[in-house]
């Protein structure tokens, strides 16, 4: 009776630690992965290039000055073709250490067909919308956008914000591709023609 009895007991004894030990480091699992959660920041894009709408010959175009860069990237073909209309081809290429948020041809076919006639008809103002969308003294790198605010060749600022390898322009235009270099330059490549303000 005696001997049944003392196993039995240690087996209580022992299932109940068995039972308390995972209980209890259960308890402090959340705790640590809410902690290394809290500690690993949100990722940030190096300095290379970002973005799902990247294509065309980076090579080429960090190989070149901005404008003539430009003229490498099928998606900046509308781009080109207004810079020369506005007179800014060659002022792009003798700029140093620049930043032009570039407008793809997608960009341009989201203007209403009224607003680039008017743009192409008149080269003043498109050298005015063109000039808005160059930062003509700073490479703005990629860790500078999340909250960034930025005097432009036209005159006024625009804005970036954002974070991980996801950023706005002025809210409104998303950068496809980001930090595109050129021989001049940074390019970052976005989805609308920015406005300045009036």
């Amino acid at each position: 009776m005696t001997q049944t009895r003392i196993p039995l007991r240690a087996a209580v004894v022992l299932t109940a630690a068995a039972v308390a030990v995972p209980l209890s480091l259960g308890g402090f699992a959340p705790a640590a992965s809410a902690q290394d959660t809290a500690a690993s920041p949100s990722p940030t894009p190096s300095e290379g290039t970002f973005g799902s709408g990247c294509s065309g010959s980076k090579t080429a175009m960090a190989r070149a000055d901005v404008a003539t860069a430009a003229a490498t990237n099928p998606q900046l073909a509308s781009l080109v073709v207004a810079l020369k209309r506005a007179g800014l081809f060659d002022t792009l290429n003798s700029a140093q250490n620049a930043t032009v948020f570039a407008p793809t041809n997608a960009a341009f076919k989201k203007l209403s067909a009224s607003k680039l006639a008017s743009l192409t008809a008149n080269p003043s103002q498109l050298k005015k919308v063109l000039s808005y969308h160059v930062v003509g003294d700073k490479r703005i790198t990629p860790a500078e956008l999340p909250k960034g605010s930025f005097k432009t060749l036209e005159g006024a600022s625009l804005t970036t914000s954002g974070s991980g390898t996801t950023f706005k322009v002025n809210n409104t235009a998303n950068i496809v591709c980001g930090n595109v270099k050129t021989r001049n330059a940074a390019v970052y490549l976005i989805d609308n023609v920015l406005m300045p303000p009036s």
